[in-house]
């Protein structure tokens, strides 16, 4: 995506802050920051470190759905049916699902994008679509943001029903209107991390294949030729015992004089890899916001998710939950005015429980213990 900044075609308000200014996943290598071929970055994290995948995954299922109240009552049942019913693409339907690939997007690449398709006079499906195909240009006003995509020559032009398309960012920054992901500042520690891997995998390699020197000793006073005849004899002896080894089949070795056989490599150590892998997965974890033991990493013998834990997560959730919230309201209000509804509702989400429900109900019977206590001494 590049940042475009079209010339006003009328008089539009004035905003004075916002100007218009070689391991297998190589893409991860030399990685700078510079806001160009991110995708490609965030989308190979993705695929290198399962960790990552995961965590997208559970913070989506994590963000749970949601409820819409009307004041009709007739008007919440068809606007209920149709978000339960309605196509959002790739052979899935109901809101859920367009929300799922929408979260998906706007965590991976830092922003997400979707189009309300209208047939008719009504609101038919609503898609998510793939925001590395898009650009971002500013409209006449500072405050109007307008997509471009590829026409049928593949030139980048404004998308022709701007009304009808979704946007949203995560945490966008004065400098452009993109959104920050949530993999931003991992690729340097993601490389690191493929290289001790890829490391591993060589060493193991190494250890697991083994190679052998055979050494016959005593023929430094031997005519060369006899030297050689030997040598050959050994290595055809020894080629066929290892051949039958190979099939199951056990097979002495048996050479005439003093023969030495070492394993090529055998005296290299294989480095210890927990610490480092350790730290570097801290650190990926850490910006994910989820405990580590969601993700499979039990680190101690007694990890659980403590009451400061589940609060913060509770938070982290809340916040996309607020980001995409307006796009939810947007497809709700289209359908509602394209159907002559009133279109006042209300979204509300579902409940995030995070906590133990056993905490949850000896701290509810505290409450009614001590609400009690207070009414029987006041009353007193």
């Amino acid at each position: 995506m590049k940042w475009k900044k079209k010339e006003p075609n009328g008089v539009s308000a004035v905003c004075q802050l916002r100007g218009g200014a070689v391991h297998p996943f190589g893409a991860l290598r030399g990685y700078v920051p510079l806001g160009a071929g991110e995708e490609r970055v965030y989308r190979e994290m993705r695929e290198a470190i399962p960790v990552l995948d995961a965590a997208v995954g559970k913070l989506v299922r994590l963000s749970g759905g949601f409820q819409v109240e009307c004041r009709n009552r007739a008007t919440q049942e068809k606007l209920s049916r149709f978000l339960d019913t309605v196509p959002c693409g790739r052979g899935q339907y109901g809101i859920n699902n367009f929300l799922a690939g929408y979260l998906d997007s706007l965590l991976t690449y830092g922003r997400a994008v979707g189009e309300m398709v209208v047939g008719c006079g009504k609101l038919r499906a609503v898609c998510w679509g793939d925001v590395t195909a898009l650009e971002i240009c500013q409209g006449d006003s500072p405050l109007d943001m307008v997509l471009w995509g590829p026409d049928e020559r593949g030139m980048m032009r404004p998308l022709p029903y701007q009304q009808l398309l979704l946007l949203t960012t995560m945490n966008p920054e004065p400098a452009h209107p993109y959104g920050v992901s949530m993999f931003r500042g991992m690729p340097f520690l993601a490389e690191i991390l493929m290289k001790i891997y890829q490391t591993i995998g060589s060493n193991w390699e190494r250890a697991g294949n083994v190679r052998y020197s055979v050494i016959c000793k005593g023929g430094e006073h031997l005519d060369p030729l006899v030297a050689q005849e030997r040598g050959r004899q050994v290595a055809a002896e020894w080629s066929r015992a290892m051949e039958d080894a190979k099939n199951g089949t056990v097979r002495d070795f048996v050479a005439v004089g003093d023969v030495e056989i070492r394993v090529i490599g055998g005296e290299a150590p294989i480095l210890d890899s927990e610490v480092p892998v350790r730290q570097i997965l801290e650190q990926l974890v850490s910006k994910t916001g989820l405990p580590p033991f969601l993700l499979g990493l039990n680190w101690t013998t007694t990890e659980r998710m403590s009451a400061q834990q589940a609060d913060i997560l509770t938070s982290e959730l809340w916040a996309i939950r607020r980001t995409v919230e307006p796009a939810v309201a947007k497809i709700c209000r289209t359908y509602l005015a394209l159907e002559g509804l009133d279109d006042r509702f209300e979204i509300h989400w579902d409940d995030i429980s995070l906590q133990d429900i056993t905490q949850e109900a000896q701290a509810d019977l505290y409450r009614a213990q001590a609400a009690r206590a207070r009414n029987e001494v006041n009353g007193g």
